[in-house]
């Protein structure tokens, strides 16, 4: 499919893309003059593309003043959004564990920067709930030095069997990092005292789990005195592969945020009263990250 973009305006633009009928995998090429595309910025065209559900493919010199602009649709049928519920669905054979987020340069500046407003160098112990293959671990590893590492004890708890069993074999050499699988509504079978920092990205929002009370739970049942807590909230979706903007509320064909605001909001709230100072960071996940004042 080829569609002729030059000279068109935004509006014109958004236009012709809410009439593109294409099927997953299907490339279209627009053709724009480079002075347009000078105008508008490759991020323009990217961020069209997620809202589209496709991808911005490279782009191809077609002469001297005009540019081709590749953009292929997304199978929406690939996610593991759409995969059976159960522990496997984010298990080792899923279309989950294929993803890694940390190749995502916004997940991963954000991440790092709330890990750094925590001071995870001070930290003695260190827990990961949903830690699944232990991505959130090795950016702590890449932080650090390898003694900052070794002198932190990490315990990553997740529901999924085979997700665990790759993570122990994935840090095997460290004997300071523990994995156990078990599920999270109900840690206090686990006997795990307390953490001075606490980790959970994309996880309590499950629907599985009462994020309300399994948060307060957390806090008051595995969070040490003086603790710090990063939670990550998924303000994206993973369609073929790949990481596209926006949380998908029930009910909703298009990008709805009411739901993870109000998680968001309850639990800033709620440390705030403990004397907390929370920030909220991020872009695709959305990061909130508290430590204790003073």
């Amino acid at each position: 499919m080829i569609i002729d973009l030059k000279k068109k305006s935004s509006f014109e633009i958004l236009e012709c893309f809410e009439n593109i009928d294409a099927e997953g995998g299907e490339i279209v090429e627009a053709e724009l003059l480079e002075s347009d595309i000078e105008s508008f910025g490759y991020k323009a065209f990217a961020d069209l593309a997620q809202l589209f559900f496709m991808k911005l493919l490279t782009p191809i010199k077609k002469d001297e003043t005009t540019a081709i602009l590749r953009f292929q649709k997304l199978n929406l049928e690939s996610s593991f959004h759409n995969s059976d519920k159960g522990s496997e669905k984010y298990g080792a054979e899923s279309d989950f564990f294929k993803i890694d987020k940390t190749k995502q340069f916004t997940f991963l500046y954000h991440y790092q920067k709330s890990l750094e407003f925590v001071g995870v160098k001070s930290k003695k112990r260190v827990l990961n709930l949903g830690v699944n293959r232990g991505d959130e671990f090795k950016v702590i590893k890449e932080m650090l030095s390898s003694d900052e590492f070794e002198n932190i004890e990490f315990v990553g708890v997740d529901y999924s069997a085979s997700a665990i069993a790759y993570a122990k074999r994935d840090f095997l050499a460290h004997k300071n990092v523990e994995f156990i699988c078990h599920d999270i509504n109900n840690l206090a079978e686990l006997n795990l005292e307390k953490f001075d920092l606490i980790i959970s990205i994309g996880t309590l929002q499950s629907s599985n789990i009462d994020f309300n009370a399994a948060f307060m739970s957390i806090y008051q049942n595995h969070l040490a005195s003086g603790g710090a807590m990063i939670l990550g909230f998924p303000n994206c979706r993973w369609i073929d592969g790949e990481m596209v903007y926006g949380a998908k509320a029930p009910n909703y064909s298009f990008s709805e945020l009411s739901l993870v605001l109000k998680d968001i909001h309850f639990c800033k709230k709620y440390l705030q009263q403990k004397k907390y100072r929370v920030v909220v960071t991020g872009k695709d996940y959305l990061f909130l990250s508290a430590r204790k004042i003073g």
